[in-house]
């Protein structure tokens, strides 16, 4: 039991950093999108040395969750293969427009198409990754599989709620890239538009942030109620929120590697906050059921293994993203 445990704080851990280090990525195209062509540069010099690294958090994810946890990630495979469909076309999609864009010898006016596609499709996985996630806590997938194709395929993720937390998710990710590209700009105009549409960025992921809760009172999902029956989940949001002054006064003053600290902070206080309501529960099903992580776990020796093969792996991969950050990002 121990070990299952232990495997799933890996996959939190993993989860956390992907919302961080991939949000600010997937952010930064997002910001392209209202900014213009005028952050083109910005966020290319930005992404280009550590993007596809990131991608490496949701993997290790993704195979805890296929080799741990089988019977949870049927519920990924089946019930909503088709979000998970549409956010990994973004993916494809997206890298393949940055790539494009950024290694292309010739500068012509496929640029511009490439840059269409990238920003839109960093709308596009965001949104579909947050409304596969919810789903898992929404109590809105079905566990009589009986059904037709529409209950057991569109309407576990197609709610209101969970399209909400979509967007949530694509404001949330702008705020991050905001936040860490503050770093990257030349100029004091660069800075200055930045430093308003970061601002901007968290009221809106504030004020989205209330319309969920809202949207889970209003439909009585089993989410609000847990999350007002657990003090660590409020204290968690308390704590965030009555840090919004100091990432306010670290943008003002320009102390960019505290503004990222912080920011790193609050999204840690806010999936903690959440990963506290789901402990020790992966699955929320229609009927009020629910999938634990103890039912969904594979054999004990499997979880062993599995999570000495993480601690191995995670001996091999820090040294390495710490030595690919100091070379590309050292300065």
């Amino acid at each position: 039991m121990i070990y299952t445990e232990l495997v799933m704080i890996v996959m939190g851990i993993s989860l956390v950093l992907y919302t961080l280090l991939g949000g600010a990525d997937f952010g930064a195209g997002i910001i392209e999108l209202f900014i213009g062509d005028k952050a083109n540069s910005t966020v290319s010099r930005a992404m280009a040395p550590v993007w596809e690294a990131n991608h490496m958090w949701l993997i290790i994810a993704v195979v805890i969750l296929f080799n741990g946890f089988p019977k949870a990630y049927t519920v990924l495979s089946t019930n909503l293969h088709i979000p998970v469909l549409l956010f990994l076309v973004a993916i494809i999609l997206r890298g393949t427009a940055f790539t494009f864009r950024h290694y292309d010898a010739y500068q012509d006016g496929s640029q511009k198409l490439y840059s269409y596609i990238f920003r839109f499709s960093s709308i596009m996985a965001v949104f579909f990754l947050g409304v596969t996630v919810s789903a898992f806590f929404s109590g809105t997938i079905p566990i009589d599989m009986s059904g037709g194709f529409a209950h057991l395929y569109i309407f576990p993720w197609l709610n209101y709620f969970n399209l909400f937390v979509g967007v949530f998710m694509v404001v949330l990710s702008a705020y991050i890239g905001a936040a860490f590209l503050l770093g990257e700009v030349k100029t004091t105009a660069e800075y200055r538009t930045l430093e308003k549409f970061c601002v901007f960025l968290f009221l809106a992921t504030v004020v989205l942030g209330l319309f969920v809760f809202l949207i889970a009172y209003n439909d009585n999902l089993v989410f609000f109620n847990l999350f007002l029956s657990n003090p660590f989940s409020i204290t968690f949001v308390v704590i965030a929120t009555l840090l919004i002054p100091l990432v306010f006064w670290l943008i003002k003053k320009k102390q960019i590697w505290g503004l990222r600290f912080m920011v790193g902070i609050q999204i840690v206080l806010i999936l903690a906050g959440w990963f506290v309501i789901q402990w020790p529960n992966l699955v929320f099903y229609a009927d009020g059921s629910v999938l634990s992580m103890y039912d969904a776990a594979g054999p004990e020796i499997t979880m062993k293994i599995l999570f000495v093969a993480l601690a191995v792996g995670v001996v091999v991969i820090f040294p390495g993203l710490w030595y690919l950050f100091r070379v590309f990002k050292g300065n």
